[in-house]
Parts: C-alpha cells; sequence; structure tokens
C-alpha cells in the first residue's frame, strides 16, 4: 500500500480524472496495469497463501516503480528466492567515494574490481607493492597467470592459484547465463595451460580472507592477508583490501614504500600515476 501511493496516476500513464481522497493507485489500476486479477492482487497485499510466480512479481514491482532492493524485498516477502543483486541507478556514481576509500587504505594496497575481476581502480601501494600498472592485463584473473611481474613477486602463487579459481567458479555459478563470465573463462583457458588445468577441478570456494607471501625487489619479503568486500549498493564491484600481517615487518616496509624516501629508492618509480578508470 505504501508503494502504491508513491505512484501517481500520471505517472503510471493512466488518464487524469477526478480529484481522489488518497495519493497513488488504486488496487484494480495496480492490478491491471500489471496484468493480473483484481481479487489475486488484493490477496497478495493481504499476504494471503497463494501462488506467486517470479514473473508476476516483477510486472507488480516494474508498476509499483521499486528499486532493485524494494524488488528483492518483495521476493523474499512472497517466499521466494530473490533475484541476483542490481546496481541502483542512483548509486551508480560512486566512483569519487570509492577513490577516496582506498586511497585512505595508504600506505597498504587496495582496488576494486567489477564481477568479471577486471580492475577497475587502484591505490599508489597497490602499484607498487603488486605490480599493478597501466598496460597489464585489464582482467586480475588473467594476470593472475600471465603477468610475469606480478608472478615473480608472488612466492604464494602456487598455493592461491587454486583458491583464486575455486572462487572466480563460485561467482560464475551466481550467473551461470551471463556471457561476461563465460568470455573471461573462454581467454584465461585459451592463455594459460594452469588455469585450465585448475578450472576443470571444478572446485567451489567463497570469497573471503587470503594470505599472501610477496617478494618485492626492494624491501624483500611481505606477508598481507587480503580480504575482499561488497558494497551493496554496488553489487557489481568487490573491494579489496591488504592487510600487513606481523610477520617480516611488514607494515613498516610498506610504509616506507609509499614515503617519498621510498619513492625515490623504488626502481618501479612512476607506475601510480595512472592508477583508475574514470567512470564505474
Amino acid at each position: 500500500m505504501s508503494r502504491r501511493a508513491r505512484v501517481s496516476p500520471a505517472e503510471a500513464g493512466l488518464p487524469g480524472g477526478a480529484r481522489r481522497r488518497t495519493p497513488g493507485l488504486r488496487r484494480e489500476e495496480v492490478a491491471v496495469l500489471a496484468g493480473v486479477g483484481v481479487s489475486w492482487y488484493q490477496w497478495l497485499e493481504q499476504g494471503r497463501d497463494i501462488t506467486v510466480s517470479p514473473h508476476v512479481l516483477d510486472s507488480v514491482a516494474r508498476v509499483l516503480r521499486l528499486s532493485p532492493a524494494e524488488r528483492r524485498h518483495l521476493y523474499v516477502l512472497a517466499g521466494l528466492n530473490p533475484p541476483p543483486p542490481e546496481v541502483d541507478p542512483e548509486q551508480r556514481d560512486m566512483c569519487a567515494g570509492l577513490r577516496r576509500l582506498i586511497d585512505a587504505w595508504m600506505p597498504y594496497p587496495a582496488h576494486i574490481m567489477d564481477r568479471y575481476s577486471n580492475t577497475v581502480m587502484y591505490n599508489d601501494s597497490a602499484s607498487a607493492v603488486l605490480g599493478m600498472r597501466p598496460g597489464m592485463p585489464t582482467n586480475g584473473l588473467i594476470a593472475f597467470f600471465t603477468d610475469p611481474l606480478y608472478r615473480s613477486r608472488s612466492k604464494s602463487w602456487a598455493r592461491n592459484a587454486p583458491q583464486l579459481v575455486a572462487q572466480f567458479r563460485a561467482a560464475c555459478s551466481e550467473c551461470p547465463e551471463d556471457e561476461g563470465f563465460r568470455a573471461v573463462v573462454a581467454e584465461a583457458r585459451a592463455a594459460s595451460t594452469e588455469f585450465a588445468e585448475l578450472w576443470e577441478r571444478r572446485d567451489i570456494a567463497p570469497a573471503g580472507l587470503v594470505h599472501k607471501e610477496l617478494e618485492h625487489p626492494v624491501v624483500g619479503t611481505l606477508h598481507v592477508e587480503s580480504t575482499q568486500l561488497r558494497v551493496p549498493a554496488r553489487p557489481d564491484l568487490m573491494i579489496v583490501l591488504h592487510t600487513p600481517l606481523p610477520e617480516a615487518d611488514t607494515a613498516a616496509k610498506l610504509e616506507w614504500l609509499t614515503s617519498p624516501e621510498g619513492r625515490r629508492g623504488t626502481a618501479y618509480r612512476g607506475q601510480g600515476e595512472d592508477t583508475s578508470v574514470p567512470v564505474l
């Protein structure tokens, strides 16, 4: 009822009429616009035990102009599995806020990926420590298997590779008909026999914490913990934060690498100049 009250007859494409005692659409108007029976729609609002299909709920959501979050909530209220999260158009422009987030994580590495593991933006520490830079493969999964700079720095590469592939397969399983995931898998299989072998294992793992042991050419061994976080308003993005572990005095090394002295001393000076894609 509250959602009906938000939509005027004019917004729903209905002709104007006499002044109404209550705002918004009437039940019978929603029913007609959604292509369902008036009694059935009334029972739906009343929460009666009726048969509800995703197709009908989508029609009702369209008429009531529900946001992606409200549409998922409607599915839950109806006792159905909600559809995959969608990006709310009002939340699409979050580029500046996310840039501030990963820059505030300095001096520790942080980057943001899209649902296909394509790198969207990264901070200066990710450039200095992980080797992220213009010209490397945009897709993080493919870069993990094919970029020689990243592989030369990752002492834990062999241990992390199965977990990374299992996590990507889990992400693919959430959107089985998505051609974007299929394209990444096809490209990765063609580029790396190691990926192809791991993919055939069909292992599944949730995204979470990954312990990475790195070997930096200037400061030596680094131990970091990679954590993947999702933004509910942007389910198409994944924030990856790297936290230093106590081993090998990692925190102090990361602070030095991103200090003015460290920037002058590193052989990879200048990699952080072009560190983001301007539009998400």
